[in-house]
């Protein structure tokens, strides 16, 4: 990946804050532009070209929201990242509604930022043509055809529902890396709500039993992020 080329547009009316996330993204290598407040954010996009936005949701004269709807008018694919010391449900689902990619609740590390643009990042590049060519994964002793939706073991196979492929298929392409939780509900369910999330924990409890054949296979859950493939690869290697 090539940190260099994504430029990133930054609104947050937190000037201390503001300071310390632009001085930290360009230390990881993302030209950054800061904003003070959501006006001067849009005015900086119609005159500059971004390639991602990290948005404070409570900001002066426009705040995150408005600034995404705003934003969308003129480009309805650059990835949005929300900031927001709320955690009410009702605005975390706006912001996915309006066509964030994800959010962030203050108070963060920095290394959990980076985790999540690099995620985001990561997603786009899959959603690209190169994404539709990864159709079959080798799992441990596993083989899972992403396109006939089969998990094979040994030569027996396991045919897999519309979801439960889509969400294996998303494990395989984070292997071994956090594969966030409102990510993979945003792109399979479509929404980030409390229904969708125990949904996706019962699909993620049948593949578990699918893979627990493999003891160099774990799926696990890794709190308050996500869900983690790990492949062990250790032995085969040997």
């Amino acid at each position: 990946m090539e940190n260099k080329k994504i430029k990133i547009l930054l609104a947050e009316d937190d000037p201390n804050l503001g300071t310390i996330l632009k001085a930290f993204l360009e230390a990881k290598g993302f030209p950054a532009k800061l904003a003070v407040n959501g006006v001067e954010a849009h005015n900086m996009f119609l005159k500059e070209s971004f390639d991602f936005c990290i948005f404070d949701v409570m900001m002066p004269e426009k705040d995150g929201f408005t600034l995404a709807r705003d934003i969308r008018k003129i480009d309805k694919k650059v990835p949005i990242l929300f900031l927001t010391a709320k955690t009410m449900q009702e605005d975390i689902i706006e912001g996915l509604k309006i066509g964030a990619d994800d959010y962030l609740t203050k108070p963060f590390s920095m290394e959990e930022l980076l985790l999540r643009i690099n995620a985001i990042i990561r997603r786009a590049n899959l959603d690209d043509a190169s994404n539709s060519q990864k159709t079959f994964f080798h799992i441990g002793d596993y083989t899972f055809d992403f396109s006939r939706q089969i998990l094979a073991y040994k030569g027996e196979d396991q045919k897999l529902t519309s979801k439960e492929a889509q969400l294996l298929k998303m494990l395989c392409d984070f292997t071994n890396e956090v594969l966030d939780r409102s990510l993979a509900l945003k792109k399979i369910w479509l929404d980030d709500n409390y229904f969708n999330a125990r949904s996706m924990d019962v699909y993620i409890a049948k593949l578990r039993k699918y893979l627990k054949r493999d003891s160099n296979v774990e799926l696990l859950n890794v709190h308050g992020k996500g869900f983690k493939l790990i492949v062990n690869e250790t032995e085969k290697e040997q």
